[in-house]
């Protein structure tokens, strides 16, 4: 009788992070308390000792006890709240009793211990937030909160409430940026005393809390943090100046191996920093013992140059400047920030054990093997629109078809919540693709870290995931035309490659510095480049332009007294105004020799920042003045084809939207107040206190602030891209594949209104999935429980970012190191709130009990709203009998004509490549 109880019963069964002993999520198949109580009063009835019970259980008689415990109160929990559910239904104490199998005074002290139990969970939730906020005085009530509590929500709500109608104490809700896209916001709902106002809770975001200590998942001490870099001596680096062949291998490091705090792991190569301080004057005649860093890719050397290195030697550092060049010009000096000297988004360390003692790696690393290939594969439209007509017919009608087919297939969903879900979204996707005019990638096309292989011949690559003999170009961005696209051949047996890139690298090719050079002036220290086959493609390419073989930007317009020196915030406006004009100019047909001129100054303004180069003098001595009016309608016009102004900044009012317009599909939106009144904080010098009012006019009433217009862009606010065309045929081509991806949007968001909401089965359905909606539950418990903590380190990441603005109020306006801040300041205050998704993996039967309507409409959202969305759709895509909808066979169709091969389409819809033949025939 033992095992017939044994064979479904739960050892290990508990709530999320709060009372229980046992941990949340464990085991396989979770039951009610009541069945462990059961079986233990079988075994008593039977005679059976409690130490026989336990060995039957397998687990000790202490275990037991406590196990026997938390069953019993689980069980007595399960019975209040049936007995409440039917009450709250209308049955009598005695047909409640008669439907639990109890008498009806049990059933009356099962109600009050319920009252009772539900009175003091919400004193003892009003006494925690009470005792927060005197001591936080900032806190988080937002949604994800009670989980970490161990409360419901409503028991969080209720209490919050009664601390509000008490008056001491009030809820405010602020809208935080997102760090990582400030155009969408957080909001955070904080509890704090009535008399703290908005302003305040801005300038301390980071000080709001949650009412309990939290932690992640597993020890806090297992965390990996990034630490306060290492600097390792200098006498450990040799330089390669130009003179002795540096300008080859440009910003290429060049390890030992074998040097353990200089190992890269698994990776034959990477982007990294290296700290050092001090430097020999063996190797150069200016001694310095400041503190300096290596930036650029890291490779590991070729047996010849490690046998040929001094003793104490590790590290070889390419560089194009000549000997007689002091250290600060050779070497990047560290920035006055311990924590982050170099300015970077350092992604991994190279920390190493030796037995149980740890030591501190030197390798910082920013990108490595394996992690450039990630990127996003599509074609920019400032590359495609410098191509024929005929391929960019070609490959936007694929990008439409993909699209096309997505929306099928969403459509033909059964599940009505995720359909309108997924319908919503792929509706505001279309729009963004309407703005960003990217086409679909080209057969095999792929991102690729270049590295240099000096033994290479010019017209040479070394790319192992390609052929060895066959033929691809290069491009890299910005793109400024054919003339930088090199066309080369696979060469997968040369030595130095194999040696120092190894034999089957991930996402690395290896060029020599000539072909680097066409591809603009392209270094090795991380620049990638997209790597393209030509079979079955027609790409147009041209040899470099003449007036650029022998053109110098940084020897022309080197630094020189009097001249203005460019900024960051000039850096990101003079790069996109000139990057626009090449492609105009490309566009209108504008001869070799004016486009020259425009990329030559190009070439000036991208290292103008970086280098000191007279950008001014550049933009006369090539005459951009001319061009613009010539090629833009004026010198200081902006674009003027569709291709430019799609992505152009349009300012708009402030808006929230407000719904979808049931006649068209389009997003309605309704205005903001455009102004708000603007508060100062004072300090009161006795007592420190801080306090908020409003600054004051001159007349002595509140001073109005106008709110900002937001950020739109061209595309985005036209309803008909032809309006930006100047009437070009490949304007032509992308206002038709523009307007396409809006009716699109429109007509999914049209489509989504029309979706209804499922029936939710309870009764039989939902006994008959119990332990499948029990297991969802706690799956949904454990995603949510990660709000919070994100919330958190948004708050946290925004007053970093605040400081380091403040410090800094120009780089906001250089938008990729902008960038790197914020990624910088959102990784900290991940790892401070200890942030991190855990996403939904729904099983199998778990699906079944979803679409059995097991699952509330309401909790089904929230339960898609936190999985893994590509396998959420993998999941819930429906086939026919031959797997195929009408819109994937004209996806094969489209990508037939763009070139990809029978079997490439066979792979990637999982069919034969017969089906394949017959639907390229029109079977």
């Amino acid at each position: 009788m033992a095992s017939e109880f044994k064979e479904d019963f739960l050892a290990h069964y508990g709530t999320p992070r709060h009372s229980g002993r046992y941990p949340w999520g464990s085991g396989k198949k979770p039951q009610r308390s009541k069945n462990f109580v059961s079986r233990v009063k079988y075994y008593r009835d039977q005679g059976v000792p409690d130490t026989e019970i336990a060995k039957i259980e397998g687990i000790s008689t202490t275990e037991f006890r406590k196990r026997l415990s938390i069953a019993k109160t689980e069980s007595r929990r399960a019975d209040i709240t049936m007995a409440n559910r039917l009450k709250a239904k209308g049955m009598s104490n005695v047909a409640i009793g008669q439907r639990m199998g109890v008498n009806e005074s049990q059933v009356r002290s099962l109600l009050k211990e319920g009252a009772n139990y539900r009175a003091e969970k919400l004193d003892a939730t009003n006494e925690m937030l009470k005792n927060s906020v005197d001591s936080k005085k900032y806190i988080d009530v937002g949604s994800g909160v009670n989980k970490h509590m161990g409360v419901g929500q409503v028991t969080l709500d209720n209490a919050v409430k009664n601390l509000v109608d008490s008056g001491e104490y009030k809820i405010e809700k602020i809208n935080v940026p997102q760090v990582s896209n400030p155009s969408n916001y957080t909001t955070v709902k904080v509890l704090t005393k009535s008399d703290v106002s908005k302003q305040e809770l801005f300038d301390n975001m980071d000080k709001i809390s949650m009412p309990v200590e939290y932690m992640v998942d597993g020890d806090p001490k297992n965390r990996k943090t990034i630490h306060a870099p290492i600097n390792i001596d200098g006498k450990r680096i040799m330089v390669r100046y130009a003179e002795d062949g540096g300008t080859e291998k440009e910003g290429v490091m060049e390890i030992r191996r074998g040097v353990k705090d200089l190992d890269m792991g698994n990776s034959n190569y990477a982007q990294v920093r290296i700290g050092f301080q001090g430097f020999d004057d063996e190797y150069h005649p200016d001694h310095d013992n400041g503190k300096y860093y290596l930036k650029g890719m890291a490779v590991y050397m070729d047996k010849k140059t490690e046998e040929s290195l001094p003793d104490g030697v590790d590290i070889i550092f390419n560089s194009n400047k000549t000997k007689d060049k002091p250290v600060s010009k050779v070497f990047k000096e560290q920035k006055d920030d311990p924590e982050n000297p170099f300015g970077a988004e350092i992604k991994r360390q190279n920390d190493w054990k030796d037995g149980d003692e740890e030591h501190l790696g030197a390798l910082n690393i920013v990108s490595e093997e394996g992690k450039w290939g990630e990127w996003k594969k599509s074609l920019a439209s400032q590359v495609l629109s410098k191509q024929s007509l005929e391929l960019a017919k070609k490959q936007l009608n694929l990008a439409a078809a993909e699209s096309d087919e997505e929306f099928e297939t969403i459509k033909s969903l059964t599940n009505p919540v995720l359909k309108k879900k997924l319908l919503e979204e792929f509706g505001d996707a279309c729009d963004a693709d309407a703005v960003d005019l990217k086409a679909a990638a080209l057969p095999r096309q792929a991102s690729h870290v270049i590295l240099p292989v000096p033994s290479l011949k010019d017209k040479e690559i070394y790319a192992p995931n390609y052929e060895d003999g066959e033929e691809v170009v290069l491009i890299r961005f910005p793109h400024g035309g054919i003339f930088e696209i090199p066309r080369l051949k696979v060469n997968n047996k040369n030595k130095e490659a194999q040696e120092v890139i190894g034999t089957n690298p991930i996402d690395a090719v290896g060029i020599n510095s000539k072909v680097a050079e066409q591809l603009s002036g392209a270094d090795f220290d991380g620049d990638t480049v997209l790597v393209i086959p030509t079979k079955g493609v027609k790409i147009k390419t041209s040899e470099p332009l003449e007036g650029l073989k022998t053109f110098d930007h940084k020897a022309e317009y080197g630094y020189h007294e009097g001249m203005r020196v460019m900024t960051k915030a000039m850096k990101g406006q003079e790069m996109g105004s000139i990057t626009n004009l090449i492609t105009d100019m490309t566009l209108l047909g504008a001869p070799p020799e004016e486009i020259e001129r425009a990329v030559k100054h190009s070439m000036v303004v991208i290292d103008a920042e970086k280098h000191k180069l007279d950008f001014e003098q550049s933009y006369q001595d090539n005459n951009i003045a001319e061009l613009k009016t010539k090629y833009q309608g004026g010198a200081n016009r902006g674009a003027s084809t569709l291709i430019s102004k799609a992505t152009s900044e349009q300012r708009v009012a402030n808006r929230t939207r407000r719904g979808i317009d049931p006649e068209t599909g389009e997003i309605l939106y309704k205005e903001k107040p455009e102004t708000y009144v603007k508060n100062k904080k004072v300090t009161d010098p006795v007592t420190g206190e801080v306090t908020y009012v409003p600054q004051l006019d001159r007349q002595g009433n509140p001073k109005i602030v106008e709110k900002l217009p937001i950020k739109s862009t061209k595309m985005y606010e036209k309803k008909d891209a032809f309006e930006l065309s100047s009437g070009h045929p490949m304007e032509t081509i992308y206002a038709e594949y523009a307007n396409h991806m809006k009716a699109l949007g429109n007509q999914a968001r049209k489509e989504s209104l029309s979706v209804t909401s499922p029936t939710w089965n309870r009764g039989a359905t939902t006994l008959a999935y119990k332990d499948e909606i029990q297991s969802l539950n706690n799956k949904l418990d454990k995603a949510l429980m990660n709000a919070p903590l994100e919330r958190k380190a948004q708050m946290i990441a925004r007053q970093k970012l605040k400081t380091i603005e403040e410090a800094n109020p120009e780089i906001k306006q250089d938008k990729d190191e902008y960038k790197k801040y914020r990624n910088i300041a959102l990784r900290e205050g991940r790892e401070l709130s200890g942030a991190g998704k855990d996403y939904i993996n729904i099983t199998d039967r778990e699906w079944e009990a979803i679409q059995a309507g097991a699952i509330s409409p309401t909790k089904q959202l929230e339960i898609f709203n936190n999985c893994d969305q590509d396998r959420l759709k993998k999941r819930a895509m429906p086939r026919n009998n031959d797997g195929l909808s009408n819109a994937s066979k004209n996806r094969i169709k489209a990508m037939l004509d763009a070139g990809y091969t029978t079997k490439d389409i066979a792979e990637k819809f999982d069919i034969s490549t017969s089906t394949v033949s017959a639907i390229k025939k029109g079977e």
